[in-house]
């Protein structure tokens, strides 16, 4: 069985999440502490401490740079789901950059605004540290802070893609591409915390993203 480790509220862990209940195949989830990521450095022999890695048999998966999809690929190759198809192949590499870096930019420190609220008590004082030695001191109250701005500018960003949505079901075409579970997954760590719901302004994208809560790979085979 196949087995993805993972933190839940990652938007990257989300992607691969919903790519395995899409292709509707039995796979188990590992949840480890944020901080502690001991049991990726073992599963990778030391060689990635990212999250999601996914555990396939003797196979694991993790990718290998900022940019690549190799988890993504291999459960498209293995569970045969057309997520990347050659014509849509450049197309997906510049949108998928802009979700992971554009979206996500945004999509964290909105989720992360609330990070007392789902990061057990355990775990607190190494995920305030590591968030302030990597954003600086008081980053978390900053983002609460200027939350307003920060939602505005995750509307703007996601206009691009209520307008491609105007007059096709998913981003590129009828059927869901990777595209669509990046950003589905980039957008399932902004809703996590239950404090939020997608810009009202945006009703195509609201109304993709119901579609994509329950699509299955067998409604298109």
């Amino acid at each position: 069985m196949i087995e993805l480790i993972q933190c839940p509220w990652s938007g990257f862990c989300v992607v691969q999440r919903r790519i395995l209940e899409y292709a509707g195949v039995r796979f188990k989830i590992v949840n480890i502490p944020s901080q502690d990521r001991s049991l990726v450095w073992k599963l990778t022999k030391q060689r990635y401490y990212g999250v999601p890695i996914v555990r396939d048999g003797r196979n694991v998966i993790f990718e290998v740079n900022e940019d690549s999809q190799v988890i993504a690929k291999y459960l498209d190759e293995e569970l045969e789901l057309g997520l990347f198809p050659e014509r849509w192949c450049d197309v997906q590499s510049i949108l998928w950059r802009n979700i992971e870096n554009e979206i996500e930019d945004t999509t964290f420190r909105l989720n992360d605004i609330y990070w007392r609220e789902f990061v057990p008590a355990r775990e607190q004082l190494q995920y305030l540290r590591f968030k302030e030695r990597k954003f600086g001191r008081g980053c978390l109250d900053q983002w609460r802070k200027d939350q307003k701005k920060w939602r505005k500018r995750l509307e703007e960003k996601l206009l691009p893609y209520e307008m491609m949505l105007t007059h096709l079901p998913f981003i590129l075409e009828e059927s869901p591409r990777f595209v669509d579970f990046n950003l589905f997954g980039m957008l399932g760590n902004f809703l996590y915390s239950g404090h939020y719901e997608l810009p009202k302004a945006h009703k195509e994208l609201r109304r993709w993203h119901a579609r994509m809560k329950t699509v299955k790979h067998s409604d298109f085979t």
